[in-house]
């Protein structure tokens, strides 16, 4: 049996992180001006980076929500929050996280995070409540 390439071993990834709800989305909006972006992102990220040992994918949520929320890339941020239902990250994890940014790149990037992991996290609530009725 061959051995997985880089771009299905970060797609495997992408997907346990994401979801395949996520994916299949975003591989449908893929055009033929994207498609070398997007197996870069997939090959990357996912197989390069995020499909490594030494962090568990908890870790690298938190890291990459941090990072994220520094930077600004707050449809990025909620995406990742978003993912943390298959990470393991709990709400408190995030909170930590976000303390970080605070200290490390400005209350307001670290403001605007919380606003969005705390919409995003009241949707994942709901959610929740709704599928267990």
């Amino acid at each position: 049996m061959a051995e997985p390439t880089r771009f299905d071993t970060g797609m495997a990834t992408r997907r346990a992180v994401l979801g395949d709800a996520h994916v299949d989305a975003a591989t449908a909006r893929q055009t033929p001006f994207d498609a070398d972006f997007q197996r870069f992102i997939t090959e990357g990220a996912w197989g390069s980076v995020w499909s490594r040992p030494g962090l568990s994918q908890r870790e690298r949520s938190l890291v990459t929500i941090a990072l994220l929320a520094a930077l600004g890339h707050d449809e990025e941020v909620a995406m990742h929050v978003r993912a943390t239902a298959n990470t393991g990250c709990s709400p408190d994890d995030i909170k930590e996280a976000l303390l970080h940014v605070a200290v490390y790149a400005g209350v307001p990037a670290a403001n605007r995070a919380f606003k969005i992991a705390k919409e995003e996290l009241a949707r994942q609530d709901l959610a929740q409540r709704e599928a267990a009725q």
